[in-house]
């Protein structure tokens, strides 16, 4: 039986000793009924929220929250570009425990009226941003989760084994799923502070300066370290906004480049029909079984053909791996080695006399041939690298690839370069070496632009 909002407004004064309550009202928080919840008025002035479980399951998240608000510290809460709800105490109601915390005002909006362009999109996108950009220590301080990109991907592996165990997921989404958890390249990212699942209702809205802008942040009982794609997730369902959402968090990041969050967090939305198709076989629940189903065969149909990562996602990595395989030109047999306990003073003195002869001889006129062994021709532009790239990139992907210090690094390199003259074979050879570096690095830049637009 529902908790009526005066019973739990009443509970506010054994939380908060010295302070009357003066009003309450029902406050509904889209919990799909896991709590009761109430908003408390106080003598002070002051609005509270009180909320206790409805459910068994509930009341471990209930202290999870009350842990998590109790780990923002003032200084962590300068950090953020919003609020956060204040933990003010708990209580008992009946057998259950009670929190009380600070009411937040604001508007929500559901994920698929989310819209499009500058205001509550983009503001979400920066206050998502501001999240991940929160130090670690926070969540180690207080014993939180903390997940390595390989234990985010051991998670997954076992979901997808679990749900296959049933026996009633759709083989082709177990492929599908299976390939993006195989795929080392989607797995390649830095673990952030994340709140583990958030959704359009933990935002709350108010207008400021015309536009709405994220103002408070709810639900914060999933606190820990983790892969920030789980945050990201619910953007599956704002089609009109997800692209803005997405744009806005990569400006306002200041961690490492991660080009593969939109699969990732693709891939943890399609999972939660999984989790669903779970618990109702695991709670002998036919009926959500077979609507666990229904969802599963439709999404199965909707993404038919596609995958969830790009066949040729290439990283960094991968690319100087390429680079580096680009075949130079041949040079000449000619042993270099410096055998300085072997060499012949008679060969080594007449290859002397060969040098000082060729130093002395007059240059050629402007247009005359020049006098050597044989017409040398210019080292054409390799293509290798450019077309074994571009033979296995996938157009289709959208992943950004961040290779702007490597390029930056790679022209500044050049610009020191000494200016190569003709003449002695050492010159030449050095200056053949230093044009296919300029030509590979050519072919690299235009294979970037290619692949990030």
């Amino acid at each position: 039986m529902a908790r009526s909002p005066l019973t739990l407004a009443a509970s506010v004064t054994s939380a908060l000793p010295r302070v009357g309550v003066v009003g309450a009202g029902l406050l509904t928080e889209g919990a799909a009924g896991r709590y009761d919840s109430a908003v408390a008025e106080l003598e002070d002035g002051r609005r509270v929220v009180v909320r206790a479980p409805a459910e068994p399951d509930a009341a471990a998240e209930l202290a999870a929250e009350a842990r998590a608000l109790r780990a923002l510290t003032p200084g962590v809460r300068e950090l953020l570009p919003f609020r956060a709800p204040e933990f003010l105490g708990e209580t008992g109601v009946g057998e259950a425990r009670a929190i009380v915390v600070s009411f937040l005002p604001g508007y929500r909006v559901d994920a698929a009226h989310l819209p499009a362009g500058r205001g509550a999109a983009t503001s979400v996108g920066e206050a998502l941003a501001a999240l991940h950009a929160l130090p670690v220590s926070i969540v180690r301080a207080e014993g939180l989760p903390i997940r390595t990109p390989a234990q985010a991907r051991q998670e997954v592996t076992r979901l997808i084994d679990r749900a296959e165990a049933t026996r009633r997921a759709p083989e082709d989404l177990l492929r599908r799923w299976r390939r993006a958890a195989e795929a080392d390249e989607l797995w390649r990212f830095e673990s952030a502070v994340v709140l583990g699942g958030v959704g359009a209702a933990s935002f709350l809205f108010e207008d400021v300066a015309g536009a709405p802008a994220v103002t408070g942040l709810l639900d914060w009982h999933g606190l820990s370290v983790g892969d920030p794609a789980t945050d990201l997730q619910w953007l599956a369902s704002a089609p009109k906004a997800a692209d803005d959402v997405f744009e806005s968090y990569a400006a306002h990041s200041h961690r490492a480049p991660d080009g593969l969050v939109r699969h990732r967090s693709r891939l943890y939305a399609e999972l939660e029909f999984a989790k669903w198709l779970l618990h109702g076989d695991e709670s002998g629940r036919e009926d959500i079984v077979l609507d666990a189903v229904r969802l599963l065969d439709s999404l199965a149909d909707g993404v038919r053909g596609d995958e969830l990562v790009p066949d040729a996602a290439l990283d960094v990595d991968d690319a100087i791996a390429l680079l580096g395989r680009t075949p130079e030109k041949a040079p000449a047999e000619v042993d270099t080695s410096m055998q300085t306990d072997t060499y012949d003073p008679e060969e080594l003195a007449s290859w002397v006399q060969e040098e000082e002869r060729e130093a002395m001889a007059p240059e050629p006129e402007d247009g005359a041939p020049a006098a050597d062994d044989g017409a040398r021709t210019e080292p054409s532009q390799p293509a290798t690298l450019f077309d074994e790239i571009e033979a296995s990139a996938d157009d289709t992907s959208t992943a950004p690839i961040d290779v702007s210090a490597l390029i930056d690094r790679d022209q500044a390199d050049a610009a020191d370069e000494p200016p190569v003259r003709s003449g002695a074979p050492d010159d030449v050879e050095a200056a053949e070496a230093a044009e296919a570096e300029r030509a590979s690095r050519a072919a690299f830049q235009r294979w970037t632009s290619s692949a990030s637009e």
